[in-house]
């Protein structure tokens, strides 16, 4: 049994993986041009995951068969030979042709290429990536870059969300016969806290898994196929995250994973995924993005619970009432 520790993740502080599980962090190809800290076009370049996502209802059903695979070891699997990743996936080699072509890809020689390149962006750190800006730039110009790489993350992330993995996500948030269980790493637990403080206002049996080792025995012996672990994992992917989300899997529990386009090792056997962009002006990887799409699913979960929510809320301002006469809720 994994020991589920955490000890960091994002923002170039994780206890990485290592090449083998090809994880990392981000290349100086998706962060601008080193020599024009002012340039902005370091958001962000579509990842192979993203086509796939994108072209999914185009796909064969043996091409499925393929993008499943890939998604299902990336992006490892498709570093391996035409015939590797064919067998992998039940399907012919000829088939794997036709589906990185129907990526756009020009041979499964740059197909490789691509994905190599999100090998290099997994294992960048903040010691690696080159800022947008410098101590030569102003306070306007610092203003203008950080709006622009955070409204283009926010409308990436947006746009290559999938409409099916979000409304399943939400329908599991909401459904009342499920315990949640939400954790992360160093920096994205916060998020993991940020969603439980949202949900456990709108409906009962949340919990927020507290890190470190020994810290959640009853947590771990408790997990099973009742619970739904929200899980984020951005690179650098935590080793800790990883293995608790594995072991919360083989108990059969129901892993939704909010990660990064790279895709964190926990998308091999998470349920559903939902990536966020996080691109900023500074080397460290930025959460504005995926405290967006935390935000769209608190909304979407309030939407579908509506007087149900309503209800639990108005319990939640009673009982703190009763608790402390003359003090109201503190639902900020």
């Amino acid at each position: 049994m994994p020991t589920p520790q955490a000890h960091g993740d994002t923002q170039g502080h994780g206890d990485t993986l290592g090449p083998g599980n090809t994880s990392g962090h981000g290349d100086a190809s998706d962060h601008g041009d080193a020599s024009n800290p002012g340039d902005t076009s370091r958001a962000a370049a579509q990842t192979v995951a993203d086509r796939v996502r994108r072209a999914q209802d185009s796909f064969s059903a043996g091409e499925r068969k393929i993008a499943k695979a890939l998604l299902g070891h990336y992006p490892a699997a498709g570093l391996e030979s035409t015939s590797a990743l064919a067998a992998r996936a039940g399907a012919s080699a000829p088939t794997v042709v036709r589906f990185v072509a129907r990526l756009g890809f020009a041979g499964y020689r740059d197909f490789q290429a691509a994905l190599r390149d999100e090998v290099q962006a997994r294992r960048a750190s903040p010691l690696t990536l080159p800022a947008m800006i410098t101590d030569a730039s102003d306070t306007s110009e610092l203003m203008e870059v950080a709006a622009d790489v955070g409204c283009a993350a926010l409308k990436q992330t947006f746009a290559a969300l999938s409409a099916e993995d979000f409304e399943r996500a939400t329908e599991l948030l909401c459904d009342t016969s499920r315990r949640i269980v939400g954790f992360g790493g160093r920096f994205t637990s916060m998020l993991a806290e940020y969603l439980d403080l949202h949900l456990r206002l709108m409906r009962p049996d949340t919990l927020l898994h507290v890190r470190g080792p020994g810290r959640d025995e009853g947590l771990v012996a408790d997990l099973g196929p009742r619970d739904v672990c929200v899980v984020f994992d951005l690179r650098r992917y935590q080793r800790g995250t990883v293995e608790l989300a594995r072991f919360a899997h083989g108990r059969g529990a129901t892993v939704v994973l909010v990660t990064d386009p790279w895709l964190s090792p926990v998308a091999q056997f998470a349920d559903i995924v939902l990536p966020a962009r996080v691109e900023a002006p500074s080397p460290f990887d930025s959460l504005v993005a995926p405290l967006a799409l935390t935000e769209a699913l608190v909304a979407a979960v309030q939407a579908r619970l509506g007087p149900a929510a309503a209800r639990r809320m108005r319990a939640v301002d009673d009982a703190l009432a009763d608790l402390e006469p003359g003090s109201g809720p503190d639902l900020a």
